[in-house]
C-alpha cells in the first residue's frame, strides 16, 4: 500500500511544519505504507549540504522528489499575497502532471492548492487543515466535497467544518505529536545545561519555537519585571527577522534577565527542555489562530520533558493541558504568567501527569488513528 505525501515546502526547514511532515511520513512507514513525499523544490541557504533525514534524525528513510514550482521569494519579488497564489498554483500544477500517471492508494496533503487541481483528476485524497483562512474558501467548497476524508487538528476546526456543512463523519480531530523516544533522555538537567553552556546557577523558564506575536512571546518577555533576579528567560528559535524585533523591543522596555538563542536542530530541542525549571507556552488570545485552531508541537514536546508547564487558559490549549497537568494563565496577562511560574518551579505531580498523558500524542499513534479513520490496508 502506498500513501504519496505533498508538500508545498521547504525541506528542511526551520519552521515546525517541517518536522511534523516528516516526522508523519516517518509514522506511515511505520505502519509497513510506501511512502513517498513531493516537496518543493526550493532554496534555502540556511540547509545547504544537509541531508534531510540526518536533520530530522528519521531511520526509516523514503524517497523525496522536489518539483520545481515558480518561486518568487527566491528571486526577491515577494508581491506579497501573489507571490504565494503563484507558488501554489505552479507548485499544484507540477503535481498533477507528476502524478498523472503515478499510482497510489491515498494522496495526502496539508496544500489545499494541490489537493483542488488533483481534484479534477483523483478521488483517493485527504487534507489535512491546520487553519481555515476563508479568502480560499472557493478552493475548500470544492475539496470538502471531493475529498475522501479530512484530518483536522482541533475540535474548534471541525466543528467550524461542521458549521460549514460538512458531514462530521468525515472528519478526524489528530492533534499534533511528539517522538516520545527522543525525549528518552539520561541526561540530569545539570549535564544538559552544561552541554548547552546555559548558566547552573539560575531557574530557566525555557520557551522554544517561533517568535511571532500571537504565539505570545512578547508577553514572556514582558512576565521578566515580575521575576526576581535568580530567574533567567531564555527563547530558543524564531526566524532572524523576528529576533531582531523581539530583540529591540526587550531593549527599548529596559527588560532583564533575558537569553535568545537562535534557531536549532530539532533534535537539540529535548535538551533545552531538559535544562528547564519551567516550560512555558504562552499563546496570545488576540487572534483566532491562537485562540481556537492551534495544536503546538512545543506542547507536546514540553509534556514529554517532564517539565512543569505553564500554559495560556484559551480552548485550543485546554483540548490537550488542563489544570491536573499545567498551570493555566490569564492569556496576554505578564503579571498572571510571573506568578503561575512561580508556582510551578517546583512542581512535580503536574508534570508527571503531563507525562503520562503525552504517551497518547505520539507520531505513530497519530498515523494510526488517521489510517484506521482512512480506513486502507
Amino acid at each position: 500500500m502506498k500513501i504519496i505525501y505533498l508538500a508545498l515546502a521547504r525541506i528542511p526547514t526551520e519552521k515546525a511544519h517541517g518536522l511534523q511532515i516528516m516526522k508523519m511520513c516517518q509514522a506511515f512507514r511505520k505502519h509497513n505504507f510506501e511512502v513517498e513525499l513531493a516537496a518543493a523544490k526550493k532554496g534555502n541557504p540556511q540547509f545547504k549540504n544537509i541531508d534531510t533525514f540526518d536533520y530530522y534524525k528519521i531511520k526509516e528513510k523514503f524517497p523525496i522528489r522536489r518539483l520545481w514550482h515558480l518561486d518568487l521569494v527566491d528571486f526577491e519579488r515577494p508581491f506579497k499575497g501573489f507571490s504565494a497564489l503563484l507558488s501554489g498554483a505552479s507548485f499544484a500544477l507540477a503535481l498533477f502532471f507528476y502524478l498523472l500517471f503515478k499510482k497510489a492508494d491515498i494522496i495526502y496533503s496539508r496544500d489545499e492548492f494541490s489537493l483542488f487541481f488533483l481534484s479534477f483528476l483523483k478521488r483517493n485524497l485527504v487534507l489535512e487543515l491546520h487553519i481555515f483562512p476563508r479568502s480560499k474558501f472557493f478552493l475548500y467548497k470544492r475539496l470538502f466535497k471531493r475529498v475522501r476524508k479530512i484530518i483536522v487538528i482541533t475540535h474548534q476546526l471541525k466543528k467550524l467544518l461542521i458549521d460549514l456543512g460538512v458531514e462530521p463523519g468525515k472528519i478526524l480531530v489528530a492533534p499534533d505529536g511528539v517522538d516520545l523516544e527522543q525525549f528518552d533522555i539520561k541526561k540530569s538537567r545539570e549535564e544538559c545545561r552544561q552541554e548547552l553552556s546555559l548558566p547552573l546557577d539560575k531557574k530557566l523558564v525555557i520557551y522554544t519555537g517561533h517568535l511571532f506575536r500571537w504565539k505570545g512571546v512578547y508577553v514572556l518577555a514582558k512576565a521578566s519585571r515580575f521575576l526576581s533576579d535568580d530567574y533567567q528567560i531564555v527563547f530558543v528559535g524564531g526566524m532572524e527577522n523576528d529576533r531582531i524585533r523581539l530583540e529591540e523591543f526587550i531593549k527599548k522596555n529596559n527588560l532583564e534577565k533575558i537569553t535568545i538563542i537562535k534557531h536549532q536542530p530539532p533534535y537539540l530541542i529535548p535538551l533545552y527542555l531538559k535544562s528547564a525549571d519551567v516550560l512555558v507556552l504562552p499563546n496570545s488570545s488576540q487572534e483566532k489562530i491562537s485562540r481556537l485552531y492551534t495544536s503546538p508541537i512545543k506542547m507536546f514536546e514540553y509534556m514529554a520533558s517532564k517539565r512543569p508547564i505553564v500554559a495560556s487558559d484559551l480552548p485550543s490549549i485546554r483540548e490537550v493541558l488542563n489544570e491536573k497537568n499545567c498551570f493555566l494563565f490569564k492569556p496576554d496577562n505578564a503579571k498572571d504568567l510571573a506568578q503561575k511560574i512561580e508556582m510551578a518551579i517546583n512542581d512535580k505531580e503536574k508534570a508527571q501527569r503531563a507525562f503520562i498523558d503525552v504517551q497518547q500524542y505520539s507520531w505513530r499513534q497519530r498515523a494510526e488513528n488517521i489510517l484506521g479513520f482512512i480506513k486502507i490496508g
